[in-house]
């Protein structure tokens, strides 16, 4: 696996399916700031209709509508719609995530504790999700929601520094010293 933080607020990111997992991805996307989301469910329940609004498309993607996405996310579906759709966003270069079954996996969506900006995450590469949602709970309790507001005061100083022209060896020398001086990571 190639860990890497994708900036989706130009990307287009489909979610495909209504139940609770879809629902999850939905708001994980919402939190990562994607502008560009559509949502495909033929019969759509409740709490992904409010969740969706406007976004939702109540009829299953085309191959042409998967073409159109970056990323696509698939949830609460039978074997053989996860099979098709995967088979052809595959087929149109799409990256696809089917939630827990491996083999139509492009990538894998780690446990995440987003604090702000600041983003932790805990993967198993797929091996074992109930790990990586203890590694997760272990990482909220250890970075409480106070990191956002810290991670907002380092980077205004952050800032100012580099203003003054400092170089980058020394703003991760100020960026060390002030996290030392605070007591963050104590």
């Amino acid at each position: 696996m190639l860990p890497i933080v994708l900036d989706v607020s130009e990307m287009t990111v489909a979610i495909i399916g209504s139940g609770p997992q879809a629902v999850r991805r939905l708001e994980m996307v919402d939190a990562a700031g994607a502008e560009f989301v559509r949502v495909y469910a033929e019969h759509a329940e409740d709490a992904m209709r409010a969740l969706a609004g406007d976004r939702l498309i109540e009829s299953w993607p085309s191959q042409d509508d998967l073409a159109a996405c970056h990323i696509v996310y698939i949830a609460n579906l039978d074997d053989t719609l996860q099979e098709r759709f995967t088979a052809q966003a595959r087929a149109v270069k799409t990256l696809v995530n089917v939630e827990d079954v491996k083999p139509l996996c492009d990538f894998h969506v780690p446990a995440i504790v987003r604090r702000g900006d600041m983003l932790l995450t805990a993967s198993t590469g797929g091996k074992s999700p109930g790990l990586a949602r203890r590694l997760k709970a272990k990482l909220e309790e250890q970075y409480p929601e106070s990191w956002a507001e810290r991670l907002e005061s380092l980077s205004a100083l952050r800032d100012d520094w580099r203003a003054e022209g400092a170089d980058f060896k020394t703003l991760i020398e100020r960026s060390n010293q002030e996290i030392d001086e605070k007591g963050w990571l104590a």
